[in-house]
């Protein structure tokens, strides 16, 4: 379903009823669109290795019994805040990047900038209030964690073009989107150790298979307007590739797991969250695009069950 912009023309991959449309008025609409604030799957895929990499430093901490709970909520807290503003600066970021492109996509022609409800200047102005946002939650850490999170930056700005030069921009969108994984673990412990280090590799993965499926969606428009992605490297392999890659990601969360000696309620969750991977292959139809987008959203459950088994095991420590 898509919704109506102010003018009464239709916003394609916008979705109706959303309760952005009715708390804010028509005409901030645009700016939800360009942050996705209808679409909440985007930065809850971004929360989600940010959440996995705190609750097992948090597991590693109850092990030494030095876990101090109310710093591990507020750590959440600001993760939460985080992803949702600087996912927001990056869409918009990205908009801005592919303003030509989405003028040449049906599923995208009707974004905020190919229809000029939002003049380039404006978005720059929201990319910069967003980035506030995100700068004010990002001084709550310590002086690594701020560093690290300052270095993320270089990923988040080449990603827009990776489609441009390489038949992998979802390796680029893995460096970029999974990049709390390390954050988390930096944020309780000030330091990098091997264990965030295969967090991250996994998440990566992750991020290259669900973001396979969502490409998937575009392919006859990309193919025709020279837009490189593994939907299209992989095509009609897509699910031996996607069995590959994502029994690499449990292999690297699993390997991590072993390294912060994380407890049995950590591996159920990661159990459960091979098997809905393993769903997804099977049932997946790359000539569905309806489809491809709830197989993509379903991902939701993959970081849900993975944060659940982490956090039970704090208490099983």
């Amino acid at each position: 379903m898509s919704h109506l912009d102010a003018s009464g023309e239709r916003v394609a991959d916008a979705p109706s009823g959303n309760w952005v449309y009715r708390m804010l008025p028509r005409v901030l609409w645009p700016y939800a669109q360009l942050a996705r604030w209808d679409r909440p799957i985007g930065w809850q895929l971004l929360l989600w290795p940010c959440l996995w990499s705190a609750a097992l430093a948090a597991e590693v901490q109850a092990m030494f019994d030095d876990l101090f709970w109310p710093r591990f909520v507020w750590h959440c807290v600001l993760f939460t805040i985080g992803a949702i503003a600087m996912r927001g600066a990056g869409c918009t970021y990205n908009d801005l990047v592919d303003h030509k492109i989405d003028a040449s996509v049906a599923r995208t022609r009707s974004r905020p900038l190919p229809s000029r409800r939002v003049s380039r200047f404006q978005a720059k102005l929201f990319i910069v209030c967003q980035a506030l946002v995100g700068l004010l939650v990002l001084v709550q850490f310590n002086v690594v964690a701020i560093g690290l999170g300052v270095f993320s930056l270089v990923f988040v700005a080449i990603y827009p073009f990776a489609k441009r030069f390489t038949d992998w921009p979802q390796f680029f969108l893995g460096l970029a989107f999974s990049w709390g994984a390390i954050m988390g673990w930096v944020a309780a412990f000030a330091a990098l150790s091997p264990e965030p280090l295969f967090l991250y590799a996994g998440a990566i993965l992750w991020t290259i298979s669900y973001d396979t499926i969502y490409a998937h969606q575009d392919k006859e428009d990309d193919a025709l307007i020279g837009v490189r992605s593994t939907a299209l490297l992989f095509g009609k392999r897509t699910k031996a590739w996607l069995v590959g890659i994502d029994i690499l990601a449990v292999v690297m969360i699993a390997t991590a797991f072993v390294f912060a000696g994380a407890a049995w309620p950590a591996w159920v969750g990661l159990a459960c969250g091979a098997g809905l991977m393993g769903w997804q292959v099977v049932v997946l139809d790359i000539d569905d695009a309806d489809q491809c987008l709830r197989l993509f959203k379903s991902n939701f459950r993959f970081g849900l069950v993975l944060f659940v088994g982490l956090v039970v095991g704090i208490f099983a420590m």
